[in-house]
């Protein structure tokens, strides 16, 4: 089956860092439609996931209003759609708020099936800059979930829980703290424990990145608003991926201005 996902896409004001223009936020309609048909037109996945940060936090009736924008252009897609939770989609907007937006009854932590593919999706929590964490009934869950599945499995996440090196990292080399996930030694064991899970995804860094751990594939994709040039006018990533999954092996193709490439064969037992 083939599925394509999305990520950081902050609709909402521009945003600078350290004095210099680094969210191309206002060009976020924009490039969210062109990927949107670009999938409709040429690659039709069955499933397009947006791994968070959908907005860029302002307040509340913003944030609803902005988020509001991200989900119309995004239903716009051909596919089936699954929501993650980022931490800029939490600081305004509540869980019932999100549910709403989404379409959606349940926890902001859940499984979908599709395709005989199995993904389950971790709602992440910032404590504003102390950490990330997953609390536990989350990583209990998943442990139970991925006991109960009978098909590969794919995580779904907003942080990270991989060990990347965060040197060179406009955003998080001096606050990594508030990148990676903390306990994520201990999501990883559950997620190996289950001989089921053939990959994660995330967003969050603002970069295109690779670990694998104990056999298991961490992909972070790019953000798409990110501005690869140091200062305005910039030069937007155009960031999505395209992944397409069959009983041997799993091919992740980023597109955008960082195109990447990743082939990862499948366990046999699967």
């Amino acid at each position: 089956m083939r599925f394509a996902l999305v990520s950081d896409v902050h609709f909402g004001p521009n945003a600078y860092h350290e004095g210099k223009l680094r969210k191309l936020t206002h060009r976020a309609p924009e490039l969210l439609a062109n990927v949107v048909e670009q999938l409709n037109r040429e690659e039709r996945p069955e499933l397009l996931i947006n791994l968070g940060d959908s907005i860029e936090d302002k307040g509340r009736d913003e944030d609803l209003a902005e988020y509001g924008r991200f989900v119309s252009v995004l239903q716009g897609a051909q596919a089936k759609l699954l929501h993650v939770a980022g931490n800029h989609d939490q600081v305004n907007l509540s869980d019932q708020d999100l549910r709403q937006l989404w379409q959606h009854d349940d926890e902001l932590y859940y499984s979908r099936d599709f395709g005989g593919v199995h993904f389950a999706v971790l709602r992440t929590v910032e404590q504003k800059d102390v950490a990330i964490h997953v609390p536990e009934e989350q990583v209990a869950w998943l442990a139970t979930d991925l006991a109960k599945c009978n098909a590969p499995a794919i995580v779904l996440m907003h942080h990270p829980a991989s060990d990347m090196r965060l040197e060179g990292n406009r955003w998080f080399e001096k606050a990594p703290h508030i990148c990676r996930v903390s306990g994520r030694k201990a999501l990883r064991k559950v997620i190996e424990a289950s001989n089921k899970v053939v990959a994660v995804f995330n967003g969050h860094v603002h970069w295109n990145h690779l670990d694998v751990i104990n056999g298991i594939p961490y992909v972070t994709l790019q953000s798409m608003i990110e501005n690869l040039d140091d200062d305005a006018p910039g030069r937007a990533a155009a960031a999505f991926a395209v992944c397409d999954i069959d009983e041997r092996r799993l091919l992740v193709r980023v597109r955008g201005e960082e195109t990447m490439r990743y082939q990862f064969e499948l366990p046999r037992q699967l």
